[in-house]
C-alpha cells in the first residue's frame, strides 16, 4: 500500500477510539475555554428555554472563519449561520449550524473546513454543467443496462462526489496536518455510524446493482469494508485511492469517477440477464451466487472446514434496515454538501448580527469568590466593544432602553447630554492650551545652527552668529472615563453624571492631542432579570478615535441606571483597553462612582473585603502603568460619611469627594491633571 494512501486510509478510519475523545470535545480544547457554551444565554427569558448563547456564537463564527481562512489560504471565504432550510457549500461562503455543544463542535469545525476546502479547490462551474461535461458514449453505456440519461448523471454524479471529497482531504492532510482530528470528528458524526458499521458486516447491498456498488464505493474507508462482495470492488478500490495523491482538479476526479463507471457498468447484469440472477437465487438472499468466490466468508479454512457452516450469519431486523436506509440517505446528502443545520430564527439572526457589530465578547476575570467555599473562583464579564444604534434595537442589553418609545426620563437624560456638550465647548476653550506649542530662541551663540541676519556681522569679526530654539508643548493624552451605572446612580446622580461625561468629551474633542474614551459599568440580567444568571458588564460607548462627538448627542440619551456595582471586575476587564502612558503620550482614568463594590449571581459573590481589596488592586495596577487616577464620589453628605474610609482605601490620595450638581469642580480637578507638566 503506497505510503500516502496509508495515511489517508488510517485517517479516514480511526474508529470508536476518535468517538471516546469527541465526547470531551478534544481538539477544540486548547483554544476554547472549558464549558465555554454551558452560559446561559443574555437572551434567556424566564418562561422560555434555554437558548444558545449569541456572544459564544459569535466567537464561534469568529474562531471557525480564521480557520477557514488558515487551512484555505483565502480570507474572503465568508463563514455565517443559515436561517433557512437545509445550507450547502455553493462555491462562495461556508455555512454552519446555530447548534453549539461539547461533543458537537469539532465535528463542526471539520465540516466547515472540509466545505472551505470545496471553495479553495473545486471547481464548481465544471460541476454546475456536469450533464454537459459527460461524453455521450457513456449515457449509451448506462442505456444498455437500463439506465435513463438521468440515472446516468446522478451515479456519475455520486461517484464524482466520493472522488473529489478524496481529493480535497488529502490535500488537506498533507498540507494541514494539524487539522486531521476536526475532519476525523466530522466523518464519525456525518458518515460513520453503528448501523453502517454492521450492515457492511452483513449481505446487505451485496446484489449486482448500482445501489449495492455505491454503497459499498461510499464506505470504502470504514474499517468493516469487505473488497470481496462485490466482483471489481478491489479495483475500484485502486483506482480511486492509487490516484488520489495525483489528483490536481475536479476534472482529473472527473475522470477516475469515470473509470469507477465503468468498471461498476461492466459487472451490472443486462436487465434480462439481472432478470434470471433474482430468479435464480434463494429465500431472498440477496448476496452474490455461492459458486462465486468472492463472495464475503466463502473459501475454507485452516483446517479445511466449511467457514460458511463455521461463521453465524449477521442479519438486521426490520428496524435496523430502517435506519441503515436513513444513514445511506445522510451520507448521501453529505457527498451532495447537502447537511441539515440548525437554522437560526430570524429574530437571533438580528440580535446576532447587533451581537457581533458590537464586539461583543466575555472577559475572564479572576476577583470574585465561589458562592459556598469562599475561594477565589473565575468569573465572566461581558465586554461590548463598540455602542451601536443597532445594539438599541434589537434590546440586546440592559443598561440600553429601546429607541423606539420616548419616556419623561428619556427626555431629561437628553436634555442633561445637550447640556453637558454646551458647556464642554467652554471647557474645551481652557483647556485647549494642552494643544500649544511655545518656542523659545536664543541668539549670538557660538554654535547651533546659523542666524541669517547676522552673518553680516562675520565680516566684523564677530563669531557669535549661531542660534537656537527650544520647543515647549504638552505630550499627546489619552483619556479613559469609567462610570458606574449600577440602579443607585438613578435620579439627579445619573443625569448630572451624564451631564459631567458629555461635558469632559466634548472638550477634549476640541485638543488635537487628546484621545477620550468613554465606558459605563454595570450588570447584564441574563434570565428576564434573573439574579442568578447575571453577569458584570462593560459597555464602551465612544471612542474619540473612531466615533464623531454626535455619538454622545444621538445615542447616550439611551443609557440608563440598571444592576449592581462590580467595580474591579470591570476594571479588570477592560485593563488592555487603558492605554498606558508613555514617554510621548500622558495617560489619564477618570471614575465616576456612588458607593461600594458589589456583584452577585449564582456562582460567585463579590461583597465587602473582597470587593474593596480587588478594586484597590486594580487600581494599583491601573496606576502602575503610568496612568493617572482621579476618582470622583458622587453622592449625599450621609453617602459620603458612610463611604468615604471605604473609597479612599480604594482610590487613595485620588480619591475626590464633588457635588456632580455642578461640573465646575470636575473641570477643576482634571484643569489640574492635564495641566501637570
Amino acid at each position: 500500500m503506497p505510503h500516502a494512501f496509508l495515511v489517508l486510509y488510517l485517517y479516514m478510519n480511526y474508529g470508536d477510539k476518535m468517538n471516546n475523545l469527541n465526547k470531551q470535545n478534544n481538539y477544540s480544547s486548547f483554544w476554547l475555554d472549558n464549558g465555554w457554551d454551558n452560559n446561559s444565554s443574555i437572551f434567556d427569558q424566564e418562561d422560555t428555554k434555554k437558548k444558545v448563547d449569541l456572544i459564544a456564537l459569535a466567537s464561534y463564527r469568529r474562531a471557525i472563519s480564521n480557520f477557514v481562512s488558515i487551512v484555505t489560504g483565502e480570507s474572503d471565504i465568508k463563514v455565517t449561520f443559515t436561517t433557512a432550510g437545509d445550507s450547502y457549500t455553493n462555491g462562495k461562503e461556508v455555512t454552519i449550524s446555530s447548534k453549539l455543544d461539547d461533543k458537537l463542535f469539532d465535528s463542526t469545525v471539520g465540516l466547515a473546513l472540509h466545505e472551505g476546502s470545496h471553495i479553495k479547490l473545486s471547481d464548481f462551474d465544471f460541476l454546475r454543467q456536469l450533464d454537459s461535461n459527460i461524453p455521450q458514449e457513456y449515457y449509451r453505456k448506462g442505456e444498455d443496462k437500463g439506465l435513463s440519461s438521468s440515472d446516468v448523471l446522478g451515479k456519475i454524479h455520486n461517484l464524482l462526489n466520493y472522488v473529489e471529497d478524496r481529493r480535497i482531504d488529502y490535500f488537506i492532510f498533507s498540507n494541514s496536518p494539524g487539522y486531521k482530528g476536526y475532519y476525523h470528528s466530522m466523518y464519525d458524526k456525518y458518515f460513520h455510524s453503528k448501523i453502517i458499521d454492521k450492515a457492511l458486516q452483513t449481505d446487505e447491498h451485496t446484489s449486482l446493482n448500482w445501489d449495492s456498488y455505491i454503497f459499498r464505493i461510499i464506505n470504502l474507508t470504514n474499517t468493516n469494508s469487505d473488497l470481496n462482495v462485490l466482483p471489481g470492488l478491489k479495483d475500484i478500490h485502486n483506482v480511486i485511492f492509487s490516484n488520489v495523491k495525483n489528483l490536481n482538479s475536479t476534472q482529473e476526479a472527473f475522470k477516475v469517477a469515470l473509470q469507477v463507471f465503468d468498471i461498476v457498468n461492466e459487472n451490472i447484469p443486462t436487465p434480462k440477464s439481472q432478470e434470471t440472477q433474482t430468479q435464480g437465487q434463494s429465500n431472498g438472499d440477496e448476496s452474490i451466487e455461492a459458486g462465486d468466490d468472492q463472495g464475503k466468508g466463502k473459501g475454507l479454512g485452516d483446517d479445511g472446514s466449511d467457514k460458511d457452516t463455521e461463521q453465524k450469519k449477521i442479519e438486521l431486523s426490520p428496524r435496523q434496515k430502517k435506519q441503515l436506509e436513513n444513514a445511506i440517505k445522510k451520507q448521501n446528502k453529505f457527498m451532495d454538501g447537502d447537511v441539515s443545520k440548525k437554522n437560526l430564527t430570524k429574530k437571533d439572526k438580528l440580535s446576532l448580527d447587533s451581537v457581533e457589530s458590537a464586539g461583543m465578547k466575555y472577559v475572564d476575570v479572576q476577583g470574585a469568590t465561589d458562592q459556598y467555599y469562599g475561594r477565589k473562583t473565575p468569573t465572566k464579564v461581558l465586554v461590548v466593544q463598540k455602542f451601536t444604534k443597532q445594539l438599541a434595537e434589537n434590546n440586546t442589553i440592559s443598561m440600553i432602553s429601546d429607541p423606539s418609545w420616548e419616556s419623561w426620563d428619556r427626555k431629561e437624560n437628553r436634555e442633561a447630554v445637550n447640556k453637558g456638550l454646551v458647556m464642554g465647548s467652554v471647557l474645551g476653550k481652557k483647556l485647549q492650551v494642552r494643544g500649544e506649542s511655545r518656542e523659545t530662541k536664543w541668539s549670538r551663540l557660538d554654535s547651533g545652527r546659523l542666524d541669517k541676519r547676522l552673518v553680516a556681522e562675520l565680516g566684523f569679526g564677530n563669531s557669535r552668529v549661531f542660534q537656537t530654539s527650544f520647543v515647549e508643548k504638552y505630550s499627546d493624552a489619552f483619556l479613559h472615563i469609567s462610570v458606574d451605572a449600577s440602579g443607585s446612580m438613578g435620579g439627579d446622580k445619573w443625569k448630572n453624571t451624564q451631564t459631567a461625561v458629555s461635558a469632559i468629551a466634548k472638550a477634549c474633542s476640541m485638543i488635537s492631542n487628546v484621545d477620550c474614551v468613554i465606558s459605563y459599568r454595570s450588570t447584564q440580567s441574563q434570565g428576564g432579570g434573573r439574579r442568578g444568571n447575571s453577569c458584570p458588564l462593560m459597555l464602551i460607548a465612544y471612542d474619540s478615535r473612531v466615533d464623531n462627538i454626535s455619538k454622545i448627542r444621538n445615542l447616550f440619551p439611551l443609557l440608563r441606571c440598571s444592576g449592581t456595582t462590580p467595580e474591579g471586575l470591570c476594571f479588570e476587564a477592560i485593563m488592555k483597553e487603558i492605554e498606558p502612558a508613555t514617554n510621548e503620550k500622558d495617560s489619564y482614568f477618570l471614575n465616576f462612582s456612588d458607593g461600594m463594590p458589589m456583584f452577585q449571581n449564582s456562582d460567585v459573590q463579590y461583597f465587602h473585603n473582597t470587593a474593596i481589596d480587588h478594586t484597590r488592586k486594580m487600581v494599583k495596577e491601573i496606576k502602575s502603568r503610568g496612568v493617572k487616577v482621579l476618582s470622583y464620589f458622587i453622592g449625599s453628605g450621609y453617602e459620603r460619611s458612610q463611604s468615604t474610609n471605604t473609597f479612599t482605601k480604594m482610590y487613595g490620595k485620588d480619591a475626590q469627594f464633588i457635588d456632580v450638581t455642578s461640573v465646575l469642580p470636575v473641570a477643576k480637578t482634571m484643569n489640574q491633571k492635564f495641566l501637570e507638566k
